[in-house]
């Protein structure tokens, strides 16, 4: 009898040994697994468009909560534009050195030979997928499901026209129809993404295009009722029509962002999953600007300050706020951090991990200094500039030194003392202005050293792209009249052309010799009964095309020019009238390049 207690004891006592070591097991496991890492960004949402800054009038309660439950730092800084932000925030590196240089006319691509974030993660058992905007690159080697997403639902370009039934969209390279309002749209596709991926380490970027311009809530027959019912909201607080409209737009991201957060709550994920909110540069708005000097596109304060708020339920404090100064470039070895990842040898970061920070809400900031230039061309270290470290900051914003090579004095402030930029110490303190100049222009040469800022030659040939557009802002316009309209992205124009002295001219990369069928999309109308008549020309090969009369100049008809023999390599694609007097009346709006059958 004893002996059976014996044995039954120790029966029990190797089961409970199991189960805890089962336990124990599972528990490391959980502990050990890599967080999900959603990050959600907005385009052109200022530092002071949320209720946690102050603003009186905008009402953000998903943000607010998230402030509540975890970190928001208050000098988080992002580029004065969209495209630069965002090839920081994909490669920790200033986009400087990332070959991007501007928002349009091709320079908004991300150099092929960057690595990104998405890459990284990927290659460390993460699902990856963004929803929204990406504005790095429009053409199919530089797209987001070839530079480390396994999903990609949005659009390349820097905004787009249709924000209700948007038909500017791609999935992963394919164009798509949509029903619905755009944010609702991404927000929906970013949760059947988190809920597909679950039991997945994911990394999942929500990329919002609001409230960028056009102002636009629902536009639909059946949904503006709903749309307008927000903007009669702000309009009732007194605010202006365009920035009810923003302010409106805001909130809808709000409502959105509520929608997520609960859906990672419903499946269980909120202690497994890090949040981000934050946005790509300074803000649009105006009225409320929080004290900020600037807004968009300004190298002060307003024009890269941008809310940040993280949350991770358990691993991060609730209702802390730290001022401790940080980056976009910052988040991409926070990624690598928070995975358990190395960064990746031989990349030359610019960001610096700042885990430790949101682990604690406090902190000192781990930079030194912090560099903001934009000019919309060619990188120029006389306009449009700024240093600074925690205390001082210089700016250079005198339009005037965008035309002239001169030292500019440049305006000196305290930011600890004087946040909104109003009192200009440069003669009180010569010495720290001469320093930070100093100090401005070895950082700048350093990293635009070796770098050639021209729009990326397009790829034609590629077998994911068999049909390519050359649109027009990244044509190189030169000769008599030709000028470049502005109608946003699809719609813009080449116009103006009076005389066969004028050339339009794209950069090719033909990846594959062969035969390339040619169509043009154009609007003409003119006094004259002769059609219009161009001439395609890439080296000595040539196309002659007419173009009859559409029915008004900004009527566009679709036609067919001939077939191009292409080489491979980098060819030149010149359009020129063909007759002295021109074509009067024409908007040349794309050319498209169709791959035939080039086996």
């Amino acid at each position: 009898m004893n002996a059976r207690r014996t044995i039954l004891t120790w029966v029990v006592f190797f089961i409970c040994t199991l189960i805890c070591a089962d336990r124990q097991s599972l528990h490391a496991k959980e502990k050990s697994r890599q967080p999900n890492i959603i990050l959600v960004m907005t385009d052109d949402q200022g530092y002071w468009d949320t209720g946690i800054s102050g603003n009186p009038l905008i009402e953000t309660p998903t943000i607010d909560r998230m402030a509540a439950e975890g970190v928001t730092f208050t000098r988080f800084y992002a580029n004065m534009v969209c495209a630069p932000t965002r090839a920081g925030l994909m490669t920790g590196r200033h986009y400087l050195r990332t070959g991007l240089y501007n928002t349009r006319f091709g320079g908004d691509t991300l150099g092929q030979h960057e690595t990104t974030i998405a890459q990284v993660l990927k290659s460390a058992g993460y699902q990856t997928g963004l929803f929204g905007k990406w504005h790095l690159g429009r053409y199919a080697q530089y797209q987001p499901h070839r530079r480390g997403f396994d999903h990609f639902f949005g659009h390349y370009y820097g905004h787009i026209e249709r924000y209700t039934n948007p038909d500017q969209v791609v999935v992963n390279g394919a164009p798509v129809e949509t029903r619905g309002y755009v944010t609702d749209l991404f927000t929906d596709a970013a949760i059947d993404f988190i809920t597909r991926y679950k039991e997945k380490p994911f990394f999942c970027y929500l990329a919002y295009n609001a409230p960028h311009s056009p102002f636009l809530l629902d536009t639909s027959h059946f949904g503006q009722p709903e749309g307008d019912k927000l903007i009669e909201k702000y309009l009732a607080k007194g605010l202006p029509l365009r920035e009810a409209r923003i302010y409106a737009m805001v909130e809808r991201i709000d409502l959105n962002l509520n929608r997520l957060l609960q859906s990672v709550k419903k499946l269980g994920l909120d202690q497994e999953t890090v949040v981000i909110f934050t946005s790509d540069n300074g803000g649009v708005s105006r009225g409320f600007k929080a004290g900020l000097k600037g807004s968009k596109a300004s190298a002060y304060e307003g024009g890269t300050r941008v809310p940040f708020v993280v949350r991770w339920p358990g691993h991060f404090p609730a209702g802390k706020t730290t001022d401790a100064m940080v980056a976009q470039t910052d988040l991409f070895p926070t990624f690598c951090a928070l995975a358990g990842v190395k960064v990746p040898e031989g990349l030359k970061l610019d960001g610096t991990s700042i885990l430790s920070l949101m682990e604690q809400g406090a902190g000192k900031s781990p930079h030194e200094y912090l560099y903001h230039t934009w000019d919309r061309y060619t990188p120029n270290p006389y306009h449009r500039w700024s240093i600074h470290g925690e205390r001082f900051k210089l700016v250079g914003h005198d339009p005037a030194g965008k035309g002239q090579r001169a030292e500019p004095a440049g305006q000196l402030y305290d930011l600890q003392a004087d946040p909104g930029e109003t009192k200009d110490l440069s003669r009180q303190y010569p010495e720290e202005t001469e320093k930070l100049r100093s100090e401005f222009l070895s950082w700048f040469n350093e990293v635009t050293a070796g770098q050639v800022y021209q729009p990326t030659a397009i790829p034609v040939g590629d077998a994911q792209e068999p049909e390519v557009e050359l649109q027009p802002s990244w044509a190189i316009l030169k000769g008599e009249g030709l000028e470049y309209s502005f109608d946003g992205y699809d719609w813009d124009t080449i116009d103006g052309w009076q005389s066969n002295k004028g050339t339009a001219t794209w950069q090719l990369n033909v990846l594959k010799a062969g035969r390339y069928a040619v169509e043009l999309s154009y609007g003409y109308r003119s006094e004259s009964s002769e059609p219009g008549q161009l001439q395609i020309s890439v080296g000595e090969k040539q196309l002659l095309c007419e173009l009859p009369m559409s029915t008004t100049q900004n009527v566009f008809f679709k036609t067919t020019a001939g077939i191009l023999e292409l080489n491979k390599g980098t060819q030149t694609l010149t359009v020129q009238a063909t007759h002295a007097a021109g074509i009067q009346g024409l908007r040349l709006n794309s050319i498209w390049l169709k791959a035939l059958n080039n086996d």
